[in-house]
């Protein structure tokens, strides 16, 4: 090697005292935010940078809480899936976008990001540099959304039992809230345009139209819905193969992948996530066995459950209370499912997974867990019941002030983030 290239791979070492150790701790931090608190976390790496009024991530990756947001409070409760998903539509990946769309009901200036292998989206509106002299914010903020991003995915990859209970709960009260709307507002514009269409007058064609723009817009809303938290078997064994590749190329690991039917009933988001992760590790206990060089995965669907069967060719040294598997099987629990494990001497592990379609009509749950207030309890109530501040407020006889403060209280204690998170806990409760 020559003496040029010597010096270029030479490595010059940053005195201590030069690092940027608030951004370096902004990161840690970033790094080890819950689920719940990642946007948080992530806007606080990048305002010191890149100021924003609100910073918001739609993650099709969480079905439950596809969105995380933070900042201006007259934006994050008011953005939409749908203006969500056609700004994501038009952005390419990994490149900035500087731009003014529709959010949260009007124009608003934004830098958007779209994360290639997750297609997770970020934006930030009304962003603003710190100082304008320098251009490196953007460089800066795709370096932590990168990071923000691939956290996303491994959390929800390993979530707790609690989290994915929580997660259906809240998709289920989403598609229910979705279906009522789309049936309530459907009815009333098939009626208006029946009886619109009696009349042929210029005005009433204008209004003719009008009226089928916004229905097709409500079924396209309910149909988003249902697409953000369900997933066709196929798509989602299509993933768990893409999941498992590195093990099969460097692993030494040959895995026989039995695909389900093609037409399968869609799995529920939490499901699919559920039985990819579950799968990985169950791949994982069994290659840490001797002689282990073929595992095979099959998933199947009865309408009702998803069956999956995992097998390998060991000596049948698997063990059912391993820790490994005790963790796996608790995750299976979350979702009301069953985990059998069939151990032959000689013949290797036969594992039979089934995980229900459909969450039970009601989960057991002591809400006294959660240590509310008697006045934060009423407040739970009225919202369960589809009120707003205001309502509540006069319900009540205190301000709406105290009704926000009440709020933000039973947002911390039963750790969500939005009125539907709460709403779809406290019905999972039998809440009423």
């Amino acid at each position: 090697m020559n003496a040029s290239a010597d010096q270029r791979r030479k490595v010059v070492p940053v005195p201590l005292s030069e690092l940027p150790w608030p951004l370096l701790h902004a990161v840690a931090e970033l790094a080890d935010a819950p689920l719940t608190q990642i946007a948080k976390g992530l806007r606080d790496a990048i305002l010191p940078y890149l100021g924003s009024s609100a910073l918001i991530i739609f993650t099709e990756d969480c079905t439950g809480r596809p969105q995380k947001k933070v900042g201006d409070e007259d934006i994050i409760s008011k953005v939409s899936i749908v203006e969500l998903g056609a700004l994501r539509a038009a952005l390419p990946d990994e490149a900035p976008w500087f731009g003014e769309v529709e959010l949260a009901g009007r124009h608003r200036p934004v830098l958007a990001l779209k994360h290639a292998s997750s297609n997770a989206l970020l934006v930030l509106t009304d962003p603003q540099p710190n100082d304008p002299q320098h251009a490196d914010e953007v460089d800066l903020v795709m370096y932590l959304w990168r990071i923000a991003a691939r956290r996303i995915r491994e959390k929800v990859a390993d979530a707790p039992p609690s989290y994915l209970l929580e997660s259906r709960a809240a998709s289920a009260e989403r598609i229910r809230v979705t279906a009522e709307l789309t049936d309530l507002h459907s009815t009333t514009l098939e009626i208006l345009l029946a009886a619109l269409r009696s009349d042929d007058t210029s005005a009433h064609s204008a209004v003719i139209d009008l009226t089928a723009k916004a229905l097709v817009e409500l079924r396209t809303l309910s149909d988003r819905t249902n697409d953000l938290v369900k997933e066709p078997v196929a798509t989602a064994f299509e993933r768990l193969r893409q999941d498992l590749r590195p093990l099969t190329r460097f692993g030494g690991l040959e895995v026989e992948f039995i695909e389900p039917p093609l037409n399968g009933r869609d799995l529920p988001g939490e499901v699919a996530h559920a039985a990819r992760a579950i799968v990985r590790g169950l791949l994982l206990v069994m290659m840490e066995q001797p002689d282990v060089s073929r595992v095979r995965t099959q998933w199947d669907c009865d309408g009702v459950n998803l069956l999956i069967n995992v097998r390998d060719n060991g000596r049948g040294t698997l063990a059912a209370d391993a820790p490994s598997i005790l963790r796996l099987n608790r995750r299976v629990q979350a979702l009301n499912g069953n985990l059998q494990i069939d151990v032959m001497p000689g013949w290797g592990a036969d594992i039979f997974v089934t995980l229900p379609l459909d969450p039970p009509a009601r989960l057991a749950r002591d809400i006294t867990a959660w240590n509310l207030a008697p006045r934060e309890l009423e407040v739970l109530q009225h919202l369960v019941a589809g009120e707003r501040n205001r309502t509540i407020a006069s319900t009540l006889a205190i301000s709406e002030n105290t009704v926000k403060f009440h709020v933000r209280n039973l947002f911390r204690k039963l750790d969500v983030a939005s009125r539907t998170e709460a709403i779809a806990l406290a019905h999972s409760t039998g809440l009423r």
